[in-house]
């Protein structure tokens, strides 16, 4: 079978209140801007979506559960940035609670670690150790 990784979707409590630090964070833009369902186009053709947990009950027949305030979730986006020091600020001024520091990693990308709103976790990247520094 042949499949092609294009969409990602995370369940949240509250879509406008998650909307509002993803755009802060990142400034995508948007194809699909719903009450319950807002989608982000990324470069190289990739969506990240983000859709209310009740909503998402209705595709799949059950509510994802919902993550219990300061835990974090079974789910993590791996992103690449350009300055790490820089959307470090950006996520920590959106209202992303800092779970690891900007730090050289043994896979050799320097990576902060962040949770959303809805304990969704972000990594957000460097190759190499660009960015550890001061983060």
């Amino acid at each position: 079978m042949h499949a092609r990784h294009i969409l990602t979707i995370l369940a949240v409590e509250n879509v406008a209140r998650a909307r509002g630090l993803y755009d802060a964070a990142f400034g995508w833009p948007t194809d699909v801007d719903l009450p319950v369902y807002v989608e982000y186009v990324l470069p190289g053709d990739q969506r990240i979506g983000l859709y209310a947990r009740q909503g998402f009950a209705r595709n799949t027949g059950v509510a994802p559960v919902a993550t219990p305030p300061g835990a974090i979730a079974p789910t993590e986006l791996y992103l690449r940035v350009g300055d790490l020091p820089e959307a470090a600020m950006r996520l920590t001024a959106a209202g992303a609670r800092l779970l690891s520091a900007a730090a050289p990693r043994d896979w050799g990308d320097s990576v902060a670690y962040f949770a959303d709103l809805d304990g969704n976790v972000l990594a957000i990247a460097q190759s190499g150790t660009a960015g550890a520094v001061g983060t």
